[in-house]
């Protein structure tokens, strides 16, 4: 029998002054260090005075986390959220590395597996895409509420493949980060496809830094130098840090402005972009205690807006001639490097539009174990441009077919490489 119950602390029944004590300080932080002034055009101040008596009476620990998490969430910004550090209900795609989508059969909804990423925990347990999930522990995993795991303990999922019943025991590990918990899949693979064109997948960009995985992805851009197309493959990208200015920066020879990261109090005091610190060098020559001293000594200190500049890269043979796959899964990092291959026609977006989850969180902790997420700093292109709420839309729409995947086929992945073929 799979084992159940995570290694990590759950929540413990608190009195009604330490439930006080943990609204008061989330409100506080989020109306000091919330990105948006205007709060994203919502009255949150005046919904979280209105419902801090309702809250606070909930005894239940899970039921208290829920409605601390729904209040929050009602900024309705991404990377905004409230949860326990036992991290028992983590969304799939970061807990077990699979994205799920729902799809309707005889008249229910079911989930989907989508996309498994190579090297996670959903992977490693055999989970594959086109099997329909039915339970994890025993309980049902109806629509509309996505699947959810404990991190640092075994799920037993039930899927339905083709007409048969499978049982598969995922292990969930204990994240490295509380704040940020996810389980990390093979981050980076490459391969070459027909007719010399490069593939590159890349499915997060662990680390603050990014300094492991941007030496990753040089590894992994050697391993296609000789090809003269390149496909990039983003979809269901999970997010992540610094790394990110090394895949963008090996789209193109030129240092040119990516973006940049901008602070509340920095948008109150005022600002000119092209006066913020640049950034536009990970330095991955140094070993990691150098490199992360550095950074520290540039950045550390100071108010975390920041321009993004590419670092400039050798000239590639497939430079103007890539193709960036994406879904509605492609959040955050991986949108940034949609953004900047659309906004300066670097690549051509084949698939669904993104998720629309583009601006940074930041972790706060708020008492008793629970951690406060919420952006701290929007992100908006050199050309002026957010997506936050919108996604990146494709140049060549293309959605995901079922019945092909099925089929073992991957009708995104043979557009994409028509589209390279023409460019």
């Amino acid at each position: 029998m799979a084992r159940k119950t995570s290694l990590l602390p759950r929540p413990n029944r608190l009195s009604s002054d330490q439930r006080a004590s943990i609204f008061d300080k989330t409100t506080g932080k989020i109306t000091t260090h919330y990105f948006d002034p205007r709060y994203n055009g919502t009255d949150w101040p005046q919904r979280a005075k209105q419902s801090r008596e309702q809250i606070v009476a909930i005894e239940d620990p899970e039921q208290f986390e829920l409605a601390m998490h729904e209040l929050v969430r009602s900024l309705r910004t991404s990377h905004t959220g409230f949860f326990h550090q036992s991290v028992h209900r983590v969304p799939a795609r970061l807990a077990i590395g699979a994205s799920f989508r729902k799809v309707q059969r005889d008249g229910q909804t079911f989930w989907v597996v989508q996309d498994v990423h190579e090297g996670g925990p959903a992977h490693r347990a055999g989970l594959k895409p086109m099997d329909v999930l039915t339970t994890i522990n025993g309980a049902s995993t109806a629509a509309p509420e996505q699947p959810m795991f404990p991190m640092g303990a075994q799920a037993r999922l039930t899927v339905l493949r083709n007409s048969d019943e499978v049982i598969l025991d995922v292990d969930v590990p204990v994240p490295r980060s509380r704040k940020q918990p996810y389980a990390e899949p093979k981050a980076v693979t490459s391969s070459t496809l027909e007719a010399s064109i490069g593939y590159l997948k890349v499915s997060i960009l662990p680390g603050l830094l990014g300094l492991d995985v941007a030496r990753e992805i040089d590894a992994a851009v050697s391993a296609v130098a000789d090809c003269d197309r390149l496909i990039l493959d983003l979809r269901s990208h999970l997010g992540g840090g610094l790394g990110v200015l090394r895949l963008m920066s090996h789209l193109t020879p030129e240092k040119i402005p990516i973006g940049y990261t901008v602070t509340r109090r920095k948008v109150e005091r005022g600002y000119n972009k092209e006066s913020l610190r640049k950034l536009d060098h990970l330095p991955t020559e140094k070993p990691n205690p150098l490199a992360i001293l550095s950074m520290a000594v540039k950045f550390g200190i100071h108010d975390p807006s920041v321009a993004l500049i590419s670092e400039g890269s050798a000239r590639k043979r497939w430079h103007g001639r890539v193709v960036i796959l994406t879904n509605e899964h492609t959040v955050s990092a991986g949108e940034m490097v949609c953004a900047f291959a659309q906004e300066n026609n670097l690549a051509r977006i084949v698939g669904t539009q993104t998720a629309g989850r583009l601006i940074p969180g930041s972790g706060f902790k708020v008492g008793q174990g629970y951690m406060l997420i919420m952006p701290r700093a929007a992100y908006i292109t050199w050309g002026g441009k957010t997506f936050e709420g919108k996604g990146v839309p494709p140049d060549v729409e293309v959605p995901w077919s079922p019945e092909e995947s099925a089929a073992g086929q991957d009708n995104q992945l043979e557009t994409a490489i028509r589209v390279v073929r023409e460019l």
